[in-house]
């Protein structure tokens, strides 16, 4: 099934209208704003719950980001796998010989925009270290990092700083960890631990 004009952009100022009426009631704000560049990847933390997909997703519709993210393949066959597509996945075939980040540098090879969203902890649960994907990726793409930090104590979710990577990576990963000191995430009483020194 494809959309058409009329139904992307009906569903698109849908979406947004329903964005900015939950995140009004429920207290939340976006702070800053996405930075004009035609390919990073935004990373979301702390993750402590399961509420912080409908925060980022109506982060997304509120800033108006084309954003893309990462599903299994499966998701994405019929009858439903356009509303997939047209949410920006990407699918990712765990059976395919090349791994998730070579996967995503590609497809942001092929792609004039791109901006991908992952959460590093890849969990809402208690996690000592993040995920390094999102660092491998970037690096191996060439693009930049943008934060969305989220703020639980003051219900607001921080976007926009811009972090470029170094040939260094342990002073990327101490630089990258100290961006996110003080964050508490929606669940304050989950233990947050960033990045590994």
């Amino acid at each position: 099934m494809k959309t058409t004009i009329f139904t992307t952009t009906f569903l698109s100022t849908l979406f947004r209208f329903l964005a900015n009426w939950i995140l009004w009631m429920t207290g939340w704000h976006i702070a800053g704003k996405l930075p004009n560049l035609p390919k990073y990847i935004l990373i979301g933390a702390p993750h402590t719950s399961n509420w912080d997909f409908l925060l980022f997703l109506g982060a997304i519709f509120h800033l108006k980001a084309n954003a893309k993210y990462m599903g299994k393949a499966e998701l994405f066959r019929n009858p439903f796998g356009w509303f997939f597509y047209w949410c920006g996945g990407i699918p990712v075939d765990r059976k395919k010989s090349t791994g998730l980040v070579e996967q995503m540098v590609e497809a942001c090879n092929q792609s004039d925009k791109f901006i991908l969203t992952i959460a590093p902890e890849g969990t809402r649960h208690f996690v000592t270290e993040w995920k390094m994907g999102f660092y491998h990726i970037a690096k191996s793409a060439g693009i930049p990092l943008v934060m969305a930090k989220v703020d639980g104590k003051n219900k607001t979710l921080h976007v926009g700083q811009v972090f470029h990577l170094t040939d260094d990576m342990d002073a990327d990963i101490k630089a990258i960890k100290a961006c996110f000191d003080g964050m508490t995430g929606i669940n304050p009483n989950k233990k947050y631990i960033t990045l590994k020194d």
